[in-house]
């Protein structure tokens, strides 16, 4: 898998949510939009800073976390 360069965390940025290149714009706004049934052109539009491999890594992003799950410790 390619890397997420474009994808920040930073506790001091939107409460610590993942969102693009440390912009206050999170993946889920995206994801959200995408959702909705905007297309990447009018998110670009309503979003003039941001760019197509944005959009990219925030859906490979989302993907990512939704495979990722967490298995629970066995007790001593």
């Amino acid at each position: 898998m390619k890397t997420l360069d474009r994808i920040t965390i930073d506790p001091e940025v939107m409460g610590g949510k993942a969102c693009i290149r440390e912009l206050r714009v999170t993946v889920g706004t995206v994801v959200g939009l995408l959702a909705a049934g905007r297309s990447a052109a009018e998110i670009l539009g309503a979003y003039p800073y941001l760019e197509r491999e944005d959009i990219d890594q925030a859906l490979a992003y989302a993907v990512w976390r939704l495979e990722e799950h967490e298995v629970p410790l066995s007790a001593p």
